[in-house]
């Protein structure tokens, strides 16, 4: 089979059982990798409503056809899972070496069930795989674990695993690769946890049949030579994603204060944070670039603190802060040190946590304490006034080990309003999962994406906020024919994240090249049709996985602030608030649900391998 081993391997943690599965070719072609495969596969192995702790409950790391393919920037793989935040679907995705290295070692996929009686790790060697002792790796963090395994090992490879966090069972946990390179959200890390699996490993140089190998060469020139001038390379080598911080910072994207008030209500201007925004934190930090297997962005990078209280070990890899750590370690709690930043998310990368949620819970935990709601007791003697940095750097090491109040704040901020009955008013979350920087009262799209993706939460599922960004204002706030337009750019994200590519390519690449490069490694067209419904499919199947779990329209939520109740009185977004009904509605309409979140049976049949969905919903005696 083009562009895939065509072989899964599952693994049962319990009786320790390994096995090769061939899954049907067609469930290749209906769903092609990623999310979307393993919604199908999860959905037929993994039984509805058991305990996301539990024997039954299954983890999956999965690859695409554009791993291993040598196209450009095809090195994402995806981790998927019920999540232990919210009890629904689960996805999310990472860079780096992983995704191609799983291949390479001979499997599209590895899905995992049960539980170990003690900590384990999975090997996988070229096609053959065993279930390895990982009691010495327990507890590590993953510069430790990176460097034990290496030296154990002796050999080239490549590792998905989890730190302290997930081994605690944090919410907030991520699985880690390469160091610092995290499929961050949701507390899939957690469930890998409670497994006491460590991670899987990987080795092996097996090659990936392609279709037509001489057009997918002369593509990968043609768009080489076509980013030669590209001017968002030459941004993203030199900067990464710290690029967009001051422009989004300026633009009332980035959150500031708990997304409480704009930057201009502070009396602080896009000048107070200059340090923490290109060029200047890579100018002061910066040791060298790298990047993801067959990217030529080269947009990550590690730093280095010289010298003061958040000296870096020069032994240790410190990846730079992404711009949503930026954000929510930044603005996000008043704080203009970088040093204070890069501390935070180092912390994070070691242990295993998501920036995105810790960062959140942070902010949540600044604005309770600076309106009394919250106490310096509570926070065992911890003061986090705005702009405290060092208090941010205590009570991010607090969660990472879970102790004292960090034991409640690794769970989360919504858990932790709960916990201590207060401090509600000032949550930022969806279905209970701190977002991104990414401020939906500038970008309304984002608040159905936000709120009604399989995956809540979460900025990176494509949908309407991505056209936003190229929208005059009026057209920004018009939710009159918002769904047509918010479907297709949520197929394209779908596909993007399906495939293995990186999502800078729908911003980057020319023209068609990205599905042109799917029929070279695979075989099969991807016209504008095939990708509308293979979009809608995709997205139908992971949301299909949430109405098993018994979850409607109705149990995804999102809190006031975040639809601007009540609007801000500054700055761009002054006086917003945005209608997440009628945006849900008209998404809902567009896709072919009824407004409750259930599929039209038409819909089903006409967009195609769906059956196990519509065999649920629509059993045979009630279509009768």
């Amino acid at each position: 089979m083009n562009g895939y081993t065509g072989k899964m391997l599952f693994v049962n943690l319990t009786t320790g059982e390994l096995e090769d599965k061939y899954i049907p070719e067609q469930w290749y072609r209906d769903f092609i990798g990623g999310p979307a495969l393993g919604a199908r596969i999860l959905y037929e192995y993994m039984p509805a409503k058991c305990d996301v702790f539990g024997e039954d409950s299954m983890v999956g790391f999965i690859t695409g056809p554009f791993n291993g393919s040598n196209f450009f920037c095809g090195g994402r793989y995806t981790v998927v899972s019920k999540s232990p935040v919210y009890n629904g679907w689960n996805d999310a995705n990472s860079g780096g070496n992983f995704g191609p290295a799983l291949k390479a070692a001979g499997y599209d996929g590895v899905f995992v069930k049960g539980i170990s009686p003690k900590p384990v790790y999975i090997f996988i060697d070229s096609g053959k795989a065993e279930i390895r002792d990982a009691q010495k790796y327990w507890g590590m963090t993953s510069n430790d674990f990176e460097k034990a395994l290496a030296a154990d090992l002796g050999c080239k490879y490549s590792a998905s695993y989890i730190g302290p966090a997930g081994e605690r069972l944090s919410p907030m946990a991520c699985v880690l690769n390469d160091y610092s390179r995290a499929a961050g959200r949701g507390g899939t890390g957690a469930v890998i946890g409670s497994k006491k699996l460590k991670g899987v490993v990987c080795t092996g140089k097996l090659p990936i049949k392609i279709a037509d190998k001489a057009g997918l060469n002369a593509l990968t020139k043609s768009v080489a030579e076509f980013l030669k001038d590209h001017p968002m390379m030459a941004n993203m080598r030199s900067a990464g994603s710290t690029g967009a911080f001051l422009p989004n910072l300026m633009s009332g994207d980035t959150c500031v204060k708990n997304y409480s008030v704009s930057l201009e209500e502070t009396g602080k201007t896009v000048k107070d944070f200059e340090r923490l925004g290109a060029p200047k934190i890579s100018d002061e930090y910066k040791t060298e670039s790298y990047s993801c297997v067959s990217c030529p962005m080269r947009c990550g990078a590690e730093v280095q603190v010289k010298e003061g209280k958040y000296k870096t070990d020069e032994n240790s890899k410190v990846a730079r802060p992404e711009y949503e750590s930026l954000g929510w370690f930044g603005p996000g709690i008043m704080n203009e040190d970088p040093e204070v930043v890069i501390a935070c998310n180092h912390l994070c990368n070691e242990y295993g946590l998501d920036t995105i949620s810790t960062g959140g819970t942070l902010g949540w935990v600044y604005e309770c304490f600076n309106n009394g709601v919250l106490t310096k007791e509570e926070l065992d003697g911890i003061e986090p006034y705005w702009g405290n940095g060092d208090a941010a750097v205590e009570l991010t090491r607090k969660i990472c080990n879970m102790e004292g109040c960090g034991k409640i704040l690794a769970h989360g901020s919504q858990y932790a309003a709960n916990h201590y009955g207060k401090g509600h008013e000032y949550l930022f979350v969806a279905s209970g999962m701190e977002i991104a920087a990414h401020d939906p009262r500038r970008a309304p799209g984002y608040i159905r994406t936000y709120q009604l993706d399989p995956s809540p939460g979460r900025h990176v599922k494509g949908g309407l906020a991505k056209a936003n960004d190229r929208m005059s204002r009026e057209l920004r706030y018009n939710y009159r024919i918002t769904g047509y337009h918010d479907v297709q750019e949520t197929c394209v994200t779908e596909y993007i994240n399906a495939s293995g590519l990186c999502i800078f390519t729908a911003r980057v690449f020319p023209g068609n090249s990205i599905y042109e490069a799917y029929k070279y490694i695979t075989g099969y067209e991807m016209s504008q049709r095939d990708l509308r419904f293979f979009g809608i499919r995709s997205f139908t199947m992971r949301h299909a996985f949430n109405l098993r779990e018994g979850l409607r329209r109705k149990d995804f939520t999102i809190t006031d602030r975040m639809a601007g109740r009540p609007p801000l009185k500054g700055g761009p977004t002054k006086g917003i608030t945005l209608d997440e009904e009628r945006l849900g509605d008209n998404f809902y309409n567009a896709i072919g649900y009824y407004q409750d979140g259930t599929p039209y049976l038409d819909m089903l049949q006409i967009t195609g391998g769906l059956e196990c969905v519509i065999n649920d919903l629509y059993p045979p005696e009630e279509k009768k």
